[in-house]
């Protein structure tokens, strides 16, 4: 059967070998294990990144090499919810650094951290900085659903973020299974007022933390009911065309 990408996880050290004839970038998909509220598998945000760099990696073959998930994240503030995992953010910095230092010896020299958990966006930001000095690489990183801007202008709720319509969406069109359909309910926000990104008033530029438990009762945020299947392909198409132009002028550089 002839390969349509490159996926890590499915290849033996041979295939990579061959592979590396033509990959010019490292995809790292990084996500969590924590609370999506009642509706989403606590892998969620591991799950669309995973799946969301395997649409890459289709994409931009043979360019592109996927490699496994970091499926842990820096997610404390979810820790009040039974079964979330957390790294401490230095933790992660460390397993990030150690990915990209096994990757140089097979001389890869470029990587995008593929972040799927909005939670490691300041840790990952810095990371991708210190790892990059330190073993003279390049690294890009994204919280991919940043890259659909106008799909998220099209969110309903007056709240979203987290296990809302636009996350759940996703699920439906990338990974179908982790949703609990007959769960789906609205979150149950408690309004504090930096802590819910809304359409008419957004949290802007400051920084105030919250533990998830004083943010919704039930985990989740917005009205997971609107979501849809075909959203979330909206939302996928939007980003993913706009990070294969990047990766494009990325391998060129």
């Amino acid at each position: 059967m002839s390969r349509i990408a490159y996926l890590m996880e499915e290849m033996s050290w041979t295939e990579v070998r061959d592979a590396l004839r033509d990959v010019q970038v490292a995809i790292i998909p990084i996500g969590s294990h924590e609370q999506h509220g009642p509706y989403l598998a606590e892998t969620c945000d591991t799950v669309l990144a995973q799946r969301f760099a395997g649409l890459v990696g289709k994409r931009m073959f043979p360019q592109v090499v996927v490699t496994p998930s970091v499926s842990f994240g820096v997610s404390f503030h979810h820790m009040t919810f039974p079964g979330t995992i957390s790294f401490m953010p230095e933790t992660l910095t460390c397993v990030l650094r150690d990915i990209v230092r096994s990757l140089t010896h097979s001389g890869i020299r470029k990587y995008l951290f593929l972040n799927g958990h909005g939670g490691n966006n300041a840790t990952i930001n810095a990371a991708a900085v210190s790892i990059g000095q330190e073993l003279g690489v390049q690294i890009a990183d994204i919280e991919f659903i940043q890259l659909a801007p106008q799909s998220a202008k099209k969110v309903a709720s007056a709240t979203y973020g987290h296990s809302c319509e636009l996350e759940v969406s996703e699920a439906l069109y990338l990974a179908p299974e982790i949703v609990k359909k007959e769960l789906l309910t609205t979150g149950e926000c408690r309004g504090l007022p930096y802590a819910n990104t809304t359409q008419s008033i957004p949290k802007g530029p400051i920084n105030v933390l919250y533990t998830f438990d004083q943010i919704t009762a039930n985990g989740g945020k917005g009205n997971a009911l609107l979501a849809t299947r075909e959203f979330g392909k909206e939302i996928v198409d939007e980003a993913l065309e706009k990070l294969i132009q990047f990766l494009q002028d990325f391998i060129k550089q």
